[in-house]
């Protein structure tokens, strides 16, 4: 019964390294699958913004109109003989008296 109590003890040893070390290993597994799902989610993110300033860079290549719009708002440039009248802010409105569900 030595022979058998020796392979059971080895078998329990094996186990526990792997356990120890495998343990580890799978934790940094899912670790790095939900950092590679961000950054694909990301990587979605940025071609879409690249998409859109590619058909911005379209627009201003091809477009007056888009870029007279681009020089007015970007820059604050107005055509010769244009008047820009300046607003101050508007304040924020006054918060009213709380109403009950129900009207009254």
């Amino acid at each position: 019964m030595t022979g058998r109590r020796v392979r059971v003890a080895l078998l329990g040893a094996a186990a526990t390294v792997i356990v120890a070390y495998g343990g580890s290993s799978l934790v940094r597994v899912w670790q790095m699958l939900r950092e590679a799902e961000g950054l694909e989610t990301e990587i979605g993110r940025l071609r879409a913004r690249q998409q859109d300033l590619g058909t911005e860079i379209g627009r201003l290549r091809n477009d007056p109109d888009a870029i007279e719009q681009a020089a007015r708002e970007l820059l604050g440039l107005v055509k010769p003989g244009e008047k820009v009248l300046k607003l101050p802010p508007s304040p924020a409105p006054a918060p009213g008296p709380p109403t009950r569900p129900g009207g009254g």
